[in-house]
């Protein structure tokens, strides 16, 4: 499926994945619609952040994927859906698990009715290596047991799950992409990398959480690519599919900081802090990709380096030091 002239719907559009996966389709030659969380500022989050000739070709709605009227109104007349819109914070859905069900599991409800009412021609819905919880085995493909050790990893569950009943009851066009760790320019201290690097920036300690958990990071603009390969692919090969994305490559957290040294010529003494923990239980040890999947159902492969990404990660935030509080756990 070639995306020029497409309409397509980019839920979540004002995040930092949706950002850059707006960015992309508007490349693409696609007719973008964005929806941006409603706020009363008018804040078009990350889309803001974008080149202006980007922005002059979006569409942006305002709006929230739980009111189901607005969704219906977003969905109408586009042919392709991107579903990036959730609440993503897992230390968050520690304290406000009812707020995570309304929106990634009634939100996807509302999407999933609406691209099924109007009929559109494929629904790319977001997961998260999350919802495999602590890696059985490594490298995790997609048929590995899910096990959810948070409430976050939870309503990605039931909305993946609610996803896929919908393709096999309705025959709605379901693709569920599955990235791991994305990271890079514009992502907020939510996120480990940019955490460890505005403090790298700002002195000598790093206050962190855990450092020996294993992930698999993914840079943002090949998770990006790979949506738009999940997208284009031939529907008899990924309709009802699920297709992870990520490098195959596990790294520690702390080896994460020693690669931020090496690039910005530093060393930190990282220090370890209660708040920054995940409870025992519900602490993820390790997430390895197999991305095989993707490569034989799309042609997508991961293309740059975590050393590549993290040197350019740094170079932005270091850019963009206003936007960013190292005062603060941000949770």
């Amino acid at each position: 499926m070639n995306l020029n002239g497409k309409k397509v719907l980019v839920t979540g559009a004002g995040g930092f994945i949706g950002s850059h996966l707006t960015e992309a389709i508007v490349e693409a030659g696609a007719r973008v619609r964005a929806m941006v969380h409603y706020n009363g500022r008018g804040d078009w989050g990350q889309i803001g952040l974008l080149p202006a000739e980007v922005q002059n070709a979006i569409e942006v709605v305002l709006g929230d994927v739980r009111d189901r009227t607005g969704v219906r109104k977003a969905v109408e007349g586009c042919e392709i859906v991107f579903h990036l819109a959730a609440l993503i914070g897992i230390p968050y859905s520690y304290t406000a698990p009812q707020s995570y069900v309304e929106t990634n599991i009634a939100g996807t409800l509302n999407i999933l009715e609406a691209c099924r009412d109007c009929g559109v021609e494929r629904l790319l819905q977001t997961s998260t290596s999350e919802v495999y919880g602590t890696a059985q085995y490594t490298p995790i493909d997609e048929k590995h047991p899910l096990h959810a050790q948070s409430p976050y990893a939870a309503t990605k569950i039931g909305s993946d799950q609610l996803a896929y009943s919908y393709f096999a009851a309705f025959g709605t066009p379901v693709v569920i992409v599955r990235p791991f760790n994305t990271f890079g320019p514009r992502q907020s201290t939510r996120a480990v990398i940019p955490t460890i690097i505005t403090q790298a920036l700002a002195g000598p300690d790093i206050q962190l959480g855990s450092t020996t958990t294993v992930r698999d990071f993914l840079f943002v603009c090949d998770n990006a690519r790979g949506f738009l390969a999940a997208a284009q692919a031939p529907a008899e090969k990924v309709l009802g599919e699920v297709i992870n994305l990520g490098t195959g490559h596990g790294v520690t957290i702390g080896h994460v900081v020693e690669l931020v040294g090496k690039i910005m010529g530093k060393q930190f003494r990282v220090i370890a802090t209660a708040d920054r923990q995940r409870p025992e239980k519900s602490e993820v040890c390790e997430l390895v990709c197999a991305a095989g999947k993707a490569a034989t159902f799309t042609g997508w492969r991961a293309m740059t380096n975590l050393e590549a990404g993290l040197a350019e990660t740094i170079r932005w935030i270091g850019a963009n030091r206003g936007r960013y509080s190292t005062g603060k756990y941000s949770i």
